[in-house]
């Protein structure tokens, strides 16, 4: 087998110890010669001697220097494409039954066990199937009450069996009451106040429970109808005095953010969403994580993408610091405000933080 292996040697005693530390984040790969396979980093299987590795950037690489794909780590993304597949259509299933289907129903339509069915659809959705049901009924439920239908119709038709249940569970589902949603924020008030802070314009929003936008570097009029596409039905009220404190908070925050943005938070999301946030806040100020160490904090390490999808919904920026998570290779990836905005917020932390 010819030494085709593309990696400058330079830098090869630092990914042999990402292969030794087995790195989850690691973009590249490493081939044993004495096995004929490459590998993922983070493989589970036993260690290779140093000299019997060699590494390579991408599968068809390591291919063409003769190296077949482990089926272990499976570093060509297979399983996962067929995982990916499977969980798409149970997805489907459940979104167009009345009923929500049972794990061996699931299992069997899916033609693996109910273990490895319950397994690949948690590790893509973050959620078993049961709560991934929940949560559609939830939708239908929020949708009908939106539309103004009684709480009784909206939940007979979203296929819950009483009330008495829906209130049990919906307001960790919904982040709200049945009625609460059924007026889309209707009898609520939202005090807003704009602001100019180092990124453009700034948009707060505060109901009585605490801060429940924070919106900034777009106009005007964009910032305030993301926030009212939330609470399509409430009295807002804008240029409110009474917060010039929490609006202070955020510009200093801005212009200084040695700290957490200590505010009182009004979040409403699912259960996993909530989770994903409280745990966005213990990231410090001039620190990053990766999806993937995200998802390992939050308590399922294979949730990147249900985790990067509550990253991208999160109401609060930077009481909720989303922006200092990355790419598996510390690149910047999407960002609701922009990816120069987040460069330029993460630049900022890092000096105050080495500066501190």
């Amino acid at each position: 087998m010819q030494d085709t292996h593309i990696i400058d040697r330079v830098s090869e005693e630092h990914l042999w110890d990402q292969v030794l530390s087995h790195q989850p984040d690691a973009d590249f790969l490493y081939a044993v010669t004495t096995m004929g396979v490459y590998c993922r980093p983070a493989c589970p299987s036993p260690r290779p001697l140093r000299k019997n590795v060699r590494f390579f950037r991408a599968p068809p690489e390591a291919e063409a220097a003769g190296f077949r794909a482990c089926k272990r780590c499976d570093p060509k993304g297979e399983r996962a494409r067929i995982a990916q597949e499977v969980v798409r259509d149970a997805s489907a299933f459940i979104e167009a039954s009345e009923d929500i289907p049972s794990l061996e129903a699931l299992a069997k339509r899916s033609g693996y066990s109910r273990f490895h069915f319950l397994r690949m659809f948690r590790d893509h959705t973050g959620l078993t199937p049961r709560s991934y049901a929940e949560g559609v009924r939830a939708r239908r439920l929020h949708a009908a009450l939106a539309d103004g239908d009684r709480v009784a119709d909206a939940v007979a038709g979203a296929g819950f069996g009483s009330e008495s249940r829906v209130y049990e569970k919906t307001a960790s589902l919904l982040g709200m009451t049945p009625g609460a949603a059924r007026r889309g924020g209707q009898g609520e008030r939202i005090r807003t106040a704009f602001a100019d802070c180092p990124f453009g314009r700034l948009l707060v929003g505060t109901t009585e429970k605490g801060v429940c936008f924070i919106g900034f570097a777009e106009p005007d009029d964009a910032l305030m109808g993301d926030l009212c596409r939330r609470f399509p039905h409430a009295t807002v009220t804008t240029d409110d005095p009474a917060l010039t404190d929490t609006v202070q908070a955020v510009l200093d925050f801005l212009r200084e953010p040695k700290q957490a943005l200590d505010l009182p938070l009004d979040l409403r999301g699912t259960a996993f969403q909530q989770r994903v946030w409280r745990t966005l806040c213990e990231i410090q100020a001039g620190e990053t994580r990766t999806y993937a160490q995200l998802a390992e904090m939050v308590g399922n390490p294979k949730a990147i993408r249900a985790v990067a999808r509550s990253c991208a919904t999160n109401p609060v920026s930077l009481a909720v610091p989303c922006h200092r998570v990355v790419g598996s290779d510390g690149g910047l990836t999407g960002y609701r405000w922009g990816v120069p905005r987040k460069k330029a917020l993460l630049e900022q932390e890092r000096k105050l933080a080495g500066a501190s």
